[in-house]
Formats: structure tokens, C-alpha cells, sequence
């Protein structure tokens, strides 16, 4: 598959990010993102001032949500949700893997949000992100039921991923969308902005989703 295509930026207002986040870090250390995050905010966000605004708020939500100690946290009876894949996609993007047949209603949000969020870091952390610093999230919904569709988790990870972690999204491939999925997703599309509906791809066969990776690195036993 060809290489991302990312729409490009004003250099001027990188460099007014830039030197805005300067002040902050030389203050505060944990404040800095790098060049290949300002980029993100700034595709994200359009503006200088709203990009600065964004980060700001993702900082203050980071050391809120306590992100750099979600690696301590027991999740061992939450492995079946989902996973950060050994191999990565054809681009080398880092893959999460996401089966719905392992999903309910019938669960503690907000850990389970957390342990999404502790996915999410575990893939940012593995981007060469001088190749691409953005991530394929695959939702395989073999053996998927009504009783699977947890709202509330789609919509967390839809906010996540506008909030902190703008313009992380490669592509979301769905797998394996059985016809009732159909009725659910109109739902789900409309929380979605154009520029996400777009990284959106339905799977239909094998030979479609070599286009985004080698079927065999995606688990059997989850």
C-alpha cells in the first residue's frame, strides 16, 4: 500500500507552536511534544492558537489521568479486549487489535476506558514516527451479536482520539461485519467527523485487507 498521504501545514504557524511551547517546557519539562506532535495538533486543531489551546488541555488531562502510571496497572482480565500486535501493518503502522465477540454492556467503563487508553500509549510508544507516527486499529466482528455493541466505549475512544490523540489514526479497518452491523453503524458514523468517517474501511475478504496488512498477524486466541 502507497504511503500516507498527510495534509500539509503552514511552517510559520509551526514555528509560532513552536516557540510557544518553548516557554512552557523550559518551565516545566513534561510539558514537551516534539515537532511530530505540534504537526499533529496543528493538522488537527487548523490554528496556532487552537493547537497551543489542545495541547495545554492534553497535558492537564495526562497528569489528571495519571497516563504515565497506567503501565502499572493489573489488567491481566482485561487481555481479551484488546492488544498491540507484535507486526505491524504494511506501512508500519503499530496495530491494535479489537475483538467485539469479547465485548458487552457488562462492564466497568471506566477501567475498561483506561485499559484502551493503556493500548493506545503502548502503540504511540512504538511508532517510528520518522516513518509514521500514526496507528491502524482494527475491530474484528466475527461472532459479533447486539450484546457486543458497547456504545459507550466507541464513543470514549472517539473523544480520545480527537482529544489527545489527534491525527494518531491511520486507518480503522472492520473485519468480518456481519449484516446486522449495518443497522448499528449510521449510530456511530454521525459522532464521527468527516476527516475520521474517512480512515473508516469495511473489509469485505482477504484479498482486501492484504492491502492494509498480512491476515496472519492477527491473533486466534483472544
Amino acid at each position: 500500500m502507497s504511503e500516507e498521504e498527510l495534509a500539509p501545514i503552514n511552517e510559520q504557524d509551526l514555528k509560532d507552536l513552536k516557540e510557544r511551547m518553548k516557554l512552557i517546557a523550559d518551565a516545566d519539562p513534561s510539558q514537551y511534544h516534539n515537532d511530530f506532535s505540534l504537526r499533529r495538533y496543528l493538522r488537527a486543531f487548523k490554528t496556532t492558537d487552537a493547537a497551543f489551546q489542545a495541547i495545554l488541555k492534553t497535558n492537564k488531562w495526562r497528569e489528571s489521568y495519571g497516563v504515565a502510571r497506567l503501565s502499572e496497572m493489573e489488567c491481566g482480565h482485561l487481555k481479551n479486549k484488546a492488544r498491540v500486535l507484535r507486526h505491524r501493518d504494511c506501512i508500519g503502522r503499530p496495530v491494535i487489535y479489537i475483538p467485539s465477540k469479547n465485548h458487552s454492556t457488562a462492564r466497568d467503563i471506566d477501567e475498561l476506558t483506561r485499559f484502551i487508553v493503556y493500548n493506545l500509549e503502548d502503540a504511540c510508544k512504538r511508532c517510528f514516527e520518522e516513518v509514521t507516527d500514526r496507528l491502524c486499529i482494527v475491530f474484528d466482528l466475527a461472532e459479533f451479536s447486539t450484546s457486543c455493541m458497547d456504545y459507550q466505549l466507541v464513543q470514549n475512544l472517539i473523544w480520545l482520539l480527537s482529544k489527545h490523540y489527534p491525527e494518531r489514526l491511520g486507518v480503522c479497518l472492520i473485519i468480518n461485519a456481519p449484516g446486522i452491523f449495518s443497522t448499528m453503524w449510521p449510530g456511530i458514523r454521525v459522532l464521527l467527523d468527516d476527516n475520521t468517517s474517512k480512515k473508516v474501511k469495511f473489509v469485505s475478504n482477504e484479498a482486501e485487507l492484504c492491502q492494509y496488512l498480512i491476515p496472519d498477524i492477527l491473533p486466534t486466541d483472544m
